[in-house]
């Protein structure tokens, strides 16, 4: 247990003014927080006294703080990772955006020419034979042949 300060009064400076008109003796105010203030002796007597502060009631003690769960301590750390790695692709994406609109552009053309390849030999088909009837195929044979690096090139077509 704490002990209790003692009090203690190096010289008494007693107080004795002129009572008032009611019979009551004035008390001078102190200034607060001087260390100084109005002490009863055991004689009766009302004095200055430097004084020690009374200690104030401690608080009662508190437990511990609990220690930080391990997933607290996992989150804190991969939240800025996480959102770092965000932020760089979030970069990345806007220095390849114009790139890929560009690469959008020449797939959709490259679509474009493959249903023209695919489309167009039907159209054709279809509209070359339309209002006259089936005619036959013709063949066209080369034979071409050379004789040498230089040589002359000599050939016959056949038509069938």
């Amino acid at each position: 247990m704490p002990r209790e300060p003692a009090l203690h009064i190096p010289t008494p400076i007693t107080w004795n003014p002129a009572p008032d008109h009611q019979g009551a003796t004035p008390m001078p105010v102190l200034p607060s927080g001087s260390g100084i203030s109005w002490v009863t002796l055991p004689d009766g007597t009302r004095t200055l006294a430097y004084t020690h502060p009374t200690p104030t009631m401690a608080a009662p003690a508190t437990a511990p703080p609990a220690p930080v769960p391990a997933w607290a301590k996992t989150t804190a750390l991969l939240a800025p990772t996480i959102g770092g790695g965000i932020g760089a692709a979030g970069i990345g994406i806007s220095y390849a955006a114009p790139g890929v609109l560009a690469m959008a552009e020449a797939l959709w053309a490259l679509i474009a020419l493959i249903a023209a390849g695919t489309v167009a030999p039907l159209l054709l088909r279809t509209g070359h034979h339309a209002g006259r009837g089936a005619a036959p195929v013709q063949h066209v044979t080369q034979h071409i042949s050379a004789t040498g690096l230089f040589g002359k090139a000599t050939g016959t077509i056949n038509q069938r």
